[in-house]
């Protein structure tokens, strides 16, 4: 399911290059420990972060952050447009 998620992410670039260039088991050990150590460090996070702040603050927090993201690429691809036209 990562892997579908994070598909054409530039990490996942970063790493079918390198693992032409290098050692493909290297590559893919050093890969897989890294995004097991940051989801780990994710999850940890999150459990700290719950004991402070009530889940349903924590959803209406983030709802408003990805609003906000959403409304700023409305307003780039907007500006983008019209310096294109």
């Amino acid at each position: 399911m990562i892997t579908l998620a994070e598909f054409g992410d530039k990490t996942q670039l970063a790493v079918v290059a390198l693992s032409s260039t290098s050692s493909p088991v290297g590559v893919w050990l050093g890969s897989t420990v890294a995004l097991g150590t940051t989801s780990a460090l994710g999850v940890l996070a999150g459990r700290k972060l719950l004991q402070k702040i009530p889940l349903e603050l924590l959803h209406k927090i983030g709802g408003v952050i990805f609003l906000m993201l959403a409304g700023l690429a409305i307003v780039k691809a907007y500006r983008n447009y019209f310096e294109y036209y």
